[in-house]
């Protein structure tokens, strides 16, 4: 990696965590901070994707975008609404978001983004443990 720092990518303002460049962002809903209906970028006031898309940054300005925590844990992490789920694919999902959204990665980054790097984590913290435990996931199941 550049610079003797590994796990990251330089890019013009700053560090990318790896996992971020060459591959397609990840992102729960990007709504705006005012509480727009359509998805804006809270920072470039871009079109921050679908309501239901899966990109955690914005597509223009590359900024965290919010999290949606009324998002729905099987959704966040890649498994159908069952009470079958591959444990496996599960703690891949679980180590690809948190390498995406962790808050050691935003340190340098605006007081926006380090607030919501820190709700993403915490969201997809508490997506992994409960949908890995099977009667926390039944509870969610029937709740």
């Amino acid at each position: 990696m550049w610079g003797g720092r590994t796990g990251a990518f330089l890019r013009p303002s700053g560090w990318w965590p790896t996992g971020v460049l060459g591959r397609r962002l990840l992102n729960c809903n990007a709504a705006s901070l005012a509480g727009s209906s359509s998805p804006r970028c809270w920072n470039c006031g871009g079109p921050g994707g679908p309501p239901r898309g899966d990109r955690f940054f914005c597509p223009q300005c590359r900024a965290l975008q919010p999290p949606d925590p009324t998002r729905d844990y099987f959704s966040l992490m890649g498994c159908n609404r069952s009470f079958r789920v591959d444990t496996v694919k599960l703690q891949h999902r679980y180590q690809q978001l948190q390498r995406l959204v962790h808050p050691d990665f935003f340190s340098q980054r605006s007081q926006n983004e380090k607030d919501f790097s820190e709700k993403h984590s915490t969201l997809v913290n508490e997506a992994y443990k409960t949908l890995l435990a099977p009667l926390s996931r039944g509870l969610y199941l029937v709740s």
